[in-house]
């Protein structure tokens, strides 16, 4: 039997394809290659302990704002809870010796950035203001439609077309003078993986627009949003299956090329008449089509593309009262007063193992961020690094069966994790319990992602907005959808997914999310346990009771 469509990975845009397109009374069958769903939204367990490795934090969640109201049209909302972190500071600025934090409201936000750097009060509104308006008109362009859109675009658009082909960096710098300030507002380059210098304005302007009223964090975690999805998908119809690798793409036609279907890694052919990967498009055209299917343009734009940086992911079990030691609900971003381009370079390079310390971490503890994950006595963190992929070139053989010396390896990158964590939370090192290293193998592993990158494409001038991948290419039939296509991040992925059911289905994004009164992102606040109801102290109190020793 032929299925409407095959999706290749769960991961948020492959899912929320998956939703549109089942909804729309169409077939759907989902593969993923791991034994869980999710992608990078997945979670996974230790000793009872959850730790999601690529959901840290999402914004624009309040009512009425764009993920809200994508969760809300893609009919999962009401499955959904979230827990705002600390309002006051959902980021921790920890540079050098400074501590600034960032806080929710861009209002508030620029008040506090004001009284701590006064000679920049009105630069610092102006360029406020700028983010905001470029942001606002990148989400304006995919809701141009008609004669009159299409007139007064470039006016509507002016702020983003005057400033699009400039980096981050000569943006800051043309505004404000004060290079720690500089820094506060650069720290989210963390969030997608490039210095100020090489890093797209208007990339950078959507993503602090995206967090301007605060971070959230899903209850369960990554898993919480996966459930969601996925328990979506099977309603309308769809199946998605697990522990199925995809093989290749089977492709027919000798002058235009076209997509019929999967071959599995066990030699099961499904035919399709279409099929979505969610995989990044180095997986998908060179490994998963095949270079004897491709258009030599397509080849060279492949061979040209970059990915973006690899991660070192600590997973922590903690002995210790966390919150009494200083941490909340909010990110910790810790890095040396320094130029961030000079940081960045020195964090990319090769000889990973050199130093006790990394030059730069994100910290992050979920059992502060989800009140229902703590059982009252062990708290999980997760602390991250970027690192050149090369660092692991002599382990790239090794499979899933890893020699001592990768063993080895790992203990030294931990320690060095470990040695930074010390900073923030003095004796952590003695109450570890339980500890494991997420590398670019585990992520190629796990994610299958080209060189273990972590945000997709590199998000670079060449390859955002009108330069990215598309949707649709070249092979009929056959669809894109994830952090390499729209956007990155959680919500940037899943819209992804939603633009290639529209394109699927003949119709505009908008029409697949349409607002839902009888739906609605429950939210609650993570410092304050007070206003839970009664179903979320239940949950505290159920975790606690079943509290194990390790």
């Amino acid at each position: 039997m032929e299925l409407d469509n095959i999706i290749i990975g769960s991961g948020a845009g492959g899912l929320s394809a998956a939703i549109c397109l089942s909804r729309a009374g169409q077939s759907v069958l989902v593969l993923e290659q791991h034994d869980v769903p999710g992608g990078w939204c997945h979670s996974f367990y230790l000793n009872g302990h959850r730790f999601s490795p690529g959901v840290h934090y999402i914004g624009l969640l309040d009512k009425g704002q764009s993920t809200s109201k994508l969760y809300e049209g893609l009919g999962i909302a009401n499955d959904l809870v979230f827990f705002k972190m600390n309002a006051d500071a959902y980021e921790h600025c920890w540079i050098g010796e400074e501590r600034i934090d960032m806080p929710a409201d861009v209002d508030k936000l620029y008040r506090v950035l004001s009284a701590r750097f006064p000679a920049e009060k009105k630069r610092l509104a102006k360029y406020l203001t700028l983010v905001q308006n470029v942001s606002k008109q990148i989400q304006l362009i995919p809701k141009m439609n008609g004669f009159w859109d299409n007139v007064t675009i470039a006016y509507r658009t002016r702020h983003m077309g005057k400033f699009s082909l400039f980096s981050l960096k000569k943006v800051v710098d043309w505004h404000i003078k004060d290079p720690l300030l500089k820094k506060v507002l650069n720290v989210q380059c963390g969030d997608h993986g490039l210095p100020p210098g090489k890093a797209s304005f208007p990339l950078h302007c959507a993503l602090m627009d995206h967090y301007f009223c605060g971070g959230f964090y899903p209850m369960g975690g990554g898993a919480g949003l996966v459930k969601a999805m996925t328990k979506a998908v099977k309603r309308h119809g769809g199946e998605v299956r697990t522990r199925s690798g995809v093989k290749r793409i089977l492709i027919e036609g000798s002058v235009k090329k076209r997509a019929v279907g999967v071959e599995l890694e066990n030699g099961e052919q499904i035919s399709a008449k279409r099929v979505i990967s969610n995989t990044d498009p180095g997986k998908t055209y060179l490994e998963l089509v095949g270079v004897s299917n491709l258009s030599s343009k397509l080849v060279k734009r492949l061979s040209k593309t970059k990915y973006s940086c690899t991660s070192l992911m600590l997973f922590l079990t903690i002995d210790m009262d966390l919150r009494k030691a200083g941490l909340d609900s909010g990110n910790i971003w810790m890095m040396p007063n320094r130029d961030l381009d000079d940081l960045s370079e020195e964090m990319l390079a090769r000889d990973i193992a050199l130093g006790d310390e990394f030059p730069g971490m994100f910290i992050s503890c979920t059992t502060l961020k989800d009140p229902t994950s703590f059982d009252g006595r062990y708290h999980t963190l997760e602390a991250i690094t970027f690192i050149n992929y090369e660092s692991f070139n002599k382990f790239k053989d090794e499979g899933n069966d890893h020699s001592p010396e990768y063993v080895q390896f790992k203990e030294r990158l931990m320690q060095k994790m470990i040695n930074g964590l010390e900073k923030v939370v003095p004796g952590i090192g003695v109450n570890i319990v339980q500890k494991e290293l997420g590398t670019p193998m585990t992520n190629e592993f796990y994610i299958n992602t080209t060189n273990g990158c972590v945000y997709g494409t590199e998000k670079s001038f060449r390859q955002t907005g009108p330069f990215s991948y598309k949707a649709e290419g070249e092979i009929e039939n056959l669809y894109l959808c994830g952090a390499s296509i729209m956007a990155h991040g959680v919500a940037g992925a899943s819209y992804s997914g939603v633009q290639a059911a529209a394109k699927i289905l003949k119709c505009s994004q908008d029409d697949l999310i349409q607002p839902d009164g009888m739906q609605s992102v429950r939210i609650y606040d993570a410092e304050d346990h007070s206003q839970y109801p009664e179903e979320i102290q239940q949950k505290m109190k159920l975790r606690r009771a079943s509290r194990k020793s390790i």
